[in-house]
């Protein structure tokens, strides 16, 4: 259940990133709103998954979703480059988050 939680708390981590975005720096109410509330959820949540699973491993793999869903969110909606490096540097992050979960004693 810890990682379930942990991977919510990673998406929600790309909706306040992608919130800060569309918040003009928190002058546009509605996305300031559920920016702040998303980071919220995120935080607890990553605080849930903390309680069973190693704050290192947990971090990061929260950080790397986040990470990686924002980028992809930039390269798919913003119109961001999706050069060959910039997509193989993305996978790499991908293939850190699986060797960790993978290599976790949880």
């Amino acid at each position: 259940m810890a990682w379930f939680i942990l991977v919510l708390a990673g998406l929600l981590e790309v909706a306040w990133a992608i919130g800060l975005k569309y918040s003009a720096g928190f002058t546009r109410f509605l996305p300031s709103a559920l920016t702040l509330a998303a980071m919220l959820g995120s935080i607890v949540m990553l605080g849930l998954a903390l309680r069973t699973l190693p704050l290192g491993t947990a971090y990061a793999i929260w950080t790397g979703i986040g990470t990686v869903g924002t980028a992809i969110f930039g390269i798919m909606v913003l119109g961001e480059p999706a050069s060959a490096a910039r997509i193989a540097c993305i996978a790499l992050i991908v293939c850190g988050i699986l060797g960790l979960k993978l290599l976790s004693p949880q």
